[in-house]
């Protein structure tokens, strides 16, 4: 098995758009989960032009196995910045080969070139969680709790 893994930029919308609509391969319940909205191609050139994106994808040969989404979150203190590890899918066909580890693997590179040390995620299930554990991840003694207002936008 030889997987390639690229960060994505500007000009690989198509490959997010892709990934969107096979989202459900992506996903805990291949058979369940609905694919997601796609962005056009100007949002999508916008999220990948956004520095503080870090988006990467695995491939066996042209086929894509798995994704990391991270974003860089600018601090007031300490470093200056840590990581935000927003989502990360193995397609279900490439599970339990490495695919994920090498993503983190990627990333955790990225972060050590760019002095940071830091990187969070938030694992909602109990399956993400063993994965992160074994990855190095630790569960902090106090948690917060998790909190979300959506705001209506008025046309």
């Amino acid at each position: 098995m030889a997987i390639t893994i690229d960060r994505l930029g500007v000009g690989d919308e198509a490959i997010i758009q892709q990934l969107a609509l096979e989202d459900a391969l992506f996903g805990l319940e291949p058979d369940v989960d609905e694919p997601l909205i796609a962005l056009d191609e100007q949002a999508g050139r916008q999220f990948l032009a956004n520095p503080a994106v870090l988006y990467w994808v695995a491939r066996e040969a042209a086929a894509i196995t798995g994704f990391l989404y991270c974003v860089v979150v600018p601090l007031r203190s300490g470093e200056g910045s840590e990581v935000l590890l927003y989502e990360i899918g193995v397609h279900h066909q490439w599970r339990r080969k490495g695919v994920g580890q090498a993503l983190l693997q990627t990333m955790e590179a990225w972060m050590a070139e760019h002095a940071i040390s830091a990187v969070w995620v938030l694992a909602d299930n109990p399956a993400a969680t063993t994965f992160y554990q074994a990855c190095g991840f630790a569960i902090e003694s106090e948690q917060p709790t998790y909190l979300v207002k959506n705001i209506e936008h008025r046309t």
